[in-house]
Order: C-alpha cells, then sequence, then structure tokens
C-alpha cells in the first residue's frame, strides 16, 4: 500500500491554479497546440504533424468526394454516378473520422489541463510513451477488426441504403445515364402504386407466415422427439439420436435440390410413387401456389428440427432427474412436469439460438431460390407466389434492374429483421438474467 502511495504522490506536485483549461481547448483548434500548452510537446507535435498530413494529403479528395456525392456527376457517358456514390461514402467516412479524432484532441487537451490546474505534473517522454500504450492497448487489438468491418460490412450498407434515395433502374443506369436524388419518392411508391402496394403487401406477409409457421413447427418436431428420445425407457438411444441429426449432416442445397425433383409435378416419386397410387390422382407441388407452400414448410421443418433437437438434447441430459422425482411425489401429471420442469428449463437454455433461427427463416433465400426460384408466378405481380422479402430483392436486382426499389425494400427488411431480434432478445430471460448481476 505505502508503495501504491508513493508512485501516486511521483506524479503529483504544487498544484497550477492559473493553467486554464479553457485556454487549452480554445488552442485546441489548431490540432497540438493544446497538448503543447500543457507542455506535452512531443504529443503535441505528433498530433499537429498528423492532422496537418490528413489534410494536406486528402482534403482535396474529401472535398471531390463530398461534391461528387451530392451532384453524383455532371456529364452524362463521361461521370459514373456509381463511382461518384462509391467515392462520396468514402469521404463522408473518412470525414467522419478526422471529426472523431478532432474532438478527442479537443477534450485529451481539456483533460491533462485539468490534471495539471490539480497539481499533476507531466510525465517524460518514456513515462508518457508507456502510459499512452497501456491505455491504448486494448484500441491497438480492436482497431484492425473495427476498419474490417467499416470497410468490408459498414460502407456496402451506406452504398445500399444511400441508393434506396436515387432513381437508378434499368433505363437509367450509368454511365449512359445519371442519377438524380429522388429522396422518399421510392418508399412513397412501395405504399401508393396498386403494383408495388400488392406485391408488397403478399410478399411480407407470406415471409412472416413462412416464418413463424416453418420454425415453430421445426422447434415442435425437435422438442417432442428431444423429449421422447430422452425417456428412459427408449433403447438405443444413440442409434436413434444419429438417424435424427443426419439430415443436419447433408448440405442443405443438395437436399433442396433433391426434394425439388421429389415434388416434381410430372415425374417426382412422392405424386409418382406415393400420391397417385393411393389416392388416384397427383397433386401441382410447383404450379399451385397452396401447395408449393405446404411443399416449403415441410422441407424447411426436415432441415431445421436436427439442429433444435441436438440444442434440446443436450439440455434435456443436464436437467437433474431430482426435480421430476419431488414433481412425481408431489403428485405431478406428465403434463405437468413438462409445462413446469422441462419447457421452462428448455425455453431459458435455448431462448436467443431459437430466436435467431425465426431471423434465418425470415431471410432463408436458399430454399425459397432453389426450390422453385420464388414461384409459380402470380400475375400483375414482380414476385412469385412464395418469395419473401430477400428472393424478391434479389430478382428485383438481378432480373428485373430495379436497384434502387430493391434497396428501399432492403432497409424495410433489415429495420424489421433488426426490430424484431432487439426486442425479442430484451425479452428473453436470460438476458434479464445478465442484467441483474
Amino acid at each position: 500500500m505505502k508503495k501504491k502511495q508513493a508512485s501516486v504522490q511521483k506524479h503529483e506536485g504544487p498544484s497550477h491554479s492559473n493553467h486554464n483549461p479553457k485556454l487549452a481547448m480554445l488552442l485546441s483548434i489548431i490540432p497540438g497546440f493544446g497538448q503543447i500548452y500543457n507542455k506535452r510537446y512531443v504529443k503535441g507535435t505528433l498530433i499537429f504533424i498528423l492532422f496537418t498530413a490528413f489534410l494536406i494529403v486528402l482534403f482535396d479528395y474529401l472535398q471531390t468526394g463530398l461534391q461528387g456525392l451530392i451532384s453524383l456527376g455532371e456529364v452524362e457517358r463521361q461521370d459514373d454516378s456509381r463511382l461518384f456514390l462509391s467515392h462520396g461514402i468514402l469521404a463522408l467516412i473518412l470525414s467522419v473520422f478526422f471529426i472523431i479524432f478532432y474532438v478527442i484532441n479537443i477534450q485529451d487537451a481539456r483533460h491533462d489541463a485539468v490534471k495539471i490546474r490539480n497539481g499533476w505534473r507531466v510525465t517524460g517522454i518514456m513515462d508518457g510513451f508507456r502510459n499512452a500504450w497501456d491505455t491504448g492497448f486494448p484500441y491497438v487489438l480492436v482497431g484492425p477488426g473495427l476498419l474490417l468491418l467499416i470497410f468490408v460490412v459498414l460502407f456496402p450498407l451506406l452504398f445500399m441504403g444511400f441508393l434506396a434515395f436515387t432513381n437508378y433502374t434499368l433505363y437509367n443506369s450509368p454511365p449512359r445515364s445519371l442519377l438524380d436524388w429522388v429522396g422518399f419518392q421510392n418508399f412513397i411508391n412501395l405504399f401508393t402504386i396498386d403494383e408495388w402496394r400488392n406485391t408488397f403487401v403478399n410478399v411480407l406477409s407470406w415471409t412472416i407466415v413462412w416464418t413463424l409457421v416453418a420454425t415453430t413447427l421445426s422447434i415442435a418436431v425437435a422438442m417432442f422427439l428431444a423429449i421422447l428420445t430422452n425417456d428412459k425407457r427408449i433403447r438405443f438411444k444413440k442409434f436413434i439420436r444419429t438417424i435424427f441429426i443426419l439430415p443436419w449432416a447433408v448440405p442443405g442445397f443438395v437436399t433442396i435440390i433433391i426434394f425439388s425433383a421429389l415434388f416434381n409435378d410430372n415425374f417426382g416419386a412422392i405424386n409418382a410413387d406415393i400420391i397417385e397410387p393411393l389416392f388416384g390422382t397427383t397433386i401441382p407441388w410447383l404450379t399451385n401456389a397452396t401447395w408449393t407452400k405446404i411443399a416449403l414448410i415441410m422441407i424447411q421443418v426436415w432441415l431445421g428440427f436436427p439442429y433444435i433437437y441436438a440444442l434440446f438434447t443436450g439440455v434435456l441430459q443436464g436437467i437433474s432427474n431430482d426435480w421430476y422425482e419431488a414433481a412425481e411425489m408431489d403428485g405431478a401429471t406428465r403434463w405437468q412436469k413438462f409445462r413446469n420442469i422441462t419447457f421452462p428449463h428448455l425455453m431459458f437454455a435455448t431462448g436467443p439460438l431459437l430466436i435467431t433461427q425465426y431471423t434465418f427463416n425470415f431471410n432463408n433465400f436458399n430454399i425459397i431460390f432453389l426450390f422453385n426460384g420464388g414461384g409459380p408466378p402470380v400475375r400483375g405481380q414482380t414476385a412469385g407466389a412464395t418469395d419473401i422479402l430477400l428472393s424478391w430483392i434479389y430478382n428485383l436486382t438481378f432480373s428485373n434492374s430495379q436497384f434502387s426499389m430493391a434497396a428501399a425494400i432492403s432497409i424495410i427488411l433489415g429495420i424489421i429483421v433488426a426490430t424484431f431480434a432487439f426486442f425479442q432478445f430484451r425479452r428473453s430471460r436470460s438476458f434479464k438474467e445478465e442484467e441483474t448481476y
């Protein structure tokens, strides 16, 4: 304890009541001058050099990029609005970085000035370097990942977001034409023009039904099978569990393509070998919207239940038998034991993971695209009968070249998914219990 007090007093000295933090902040308007005022000469010089070098090297790029972001080009067939938009977004990101570090520079000068006024003695170069390294080491580790996140994730999202406010279509495609900012017109068209509104309502409705029904059925089937195979009276449990997990071992796209052939209206084995011999008719699995939706839900249950089954099996094996023995002594029925012991344990342990299953199926592009391409087609709509929002966005982008409208729908999709995930995670018991610590 004495050694700790001695080390603290080493950096303390007489207070400097005349040292003015406000003056340090004002001097920091020119980066580094506030640090020099605080007698941190090396630090102030480095900050001044870095900010000056940044402005000298990137000032023209920032100015041109931000201007291009506003104009999106001036000469048709020569200026590519997409490049102007990309450079403008990069310039915007770099400008935000500059502003953040500029504010940090001012706050740092004020912080040091307050400490000096209270008696803190300015450390030497080596001590200052060690303190800076100790303080900034976590940021050095996080920095590369943050930069990668910004330029690999944030930049494409911003590009997509800006496209939603332009008139980028096949008939107005750069560099033949220049893009124009249209504000919220794409969002207005989505809810006011009959073709877009009807398509959006139908696709969103089916997406919600698909997500809830397919995911809930997968969870219910997995829970039933997990409880069944966990029963003490069941023999060959390892073999049975291996069989149930096998669909998870096969790549999903392979399973979907196989099922697409099995459900084929003309030569599929389900019609030819099962439905027709038993009932004397065939089912239009790929040409009737209702039957296609039923087939998609059944396939997703087949694909989705093994993973959830494995989760539930692990949780069930961790529940103590003492709970069930105590319940039996109290005269509890099977349903009461399930409702009060099994089900709460399963939901508490796997709740957040089950929520991600709903989010995954909301954006489950593979099964919709590979099974029937979102079909069958619907007259008067730009989406098929089984298209979900994500597959509709894909078709708008790569088939219809409605880039700006696809970007607008993507923003709405992102808001829906983020809102749903946020509120569900906040309501899950595991997160509530974590907040109590």
